[in-house]
């Protein structure tokens, strides 16, 4: 499956988020952003499902890919673009209920994030990048140093995580991430149109 463009990757967090979630994904495709992934967890599956299902509809007028966090079943029944998957996990089994959907997995090192490409995922993210507010003492940053010597250790393409912004994503590309994933930095925003659209100018590729 053809990765993403723009390589910008945005996820939802209600609990941070300033509006609905389908104002702020569709602010987000006005925006020029072509990737969203539900990631409502706590969620009951069924009110999940249905938020997916209105999620890929707006997608599809967008000509976006709208994927979600860990729900194969939403997935399936919504027929989403794709499902990123938590640290650990086997890409492969998602492949076999999902052959042509785009699949992520989460990575918290470099280690990780071969792992999970070598174990046949498409992408992984890897985090944290930065210091970021929307998982305040997680772990140690990576830097910009470590997200370079993961992305020379894997075999795909690595997507940066964690306190990414407008003004230090430009800065991830340059050190080899094929893309920027963000959460609260969109999710907060007063204008999330406009923040995208500084999003996606500063990751493009000249």
């Amino acid at each position: 499956m053809n990765f993403p463009v723009p390589p910008l990757l945005v996820i939802s967090d209600r609990g941070q988020a300033r509006r609905p979630l389908t104002q702020i994904a569709e602010a987000v495709f006005r925006g020029g952003g072509r990737w969203f992934s539900l990631r409502e967890k706590d969620l009951p599956a069924d009110e999940r499902r249905a938020l997916l299902a209105e999620l890929v509809e707006l997608g599809r007028t967008y000509g976006a890919l709208v994927m979600a966090h860990d729900d194969v079943e939403a997935v399936v029944a919504t027929g989403a673009g794709g499902i990123h998957l938590p640290s650990g996990s086997d890409p492969g089994s998602a492949r076999l209920r999902l052959p042509p959907a785009l699949i992520g997995v989460s990575a918290h090192s470099g280690a990780e994030a071969a792992a999970a490409l070598r174990a046949g995922a498409d992408y992984a993210t890897v985090s944290p990048i930065f210091l970021t507010d929307s998982k305040p003492g997680y772990s140690p940053a990576l830097g910009l140093d470590g997200l370079a010597r993961a992305v020379a250790g894997a075999p795909g393409p690595v997507v940066a995580l964690g306190g990414i912004t407008s003004a230090n994503a430009a800065d991830c590309r340059v050190a080899g991430a094929a893309g920027i994933a963000v959460m609260g930095e969109v999710m907060r925003a007063a204008d999330p149109e406009e923040t995208v659209r500084r999003l996606v100018a500063a990751i493009t590729v000249k």
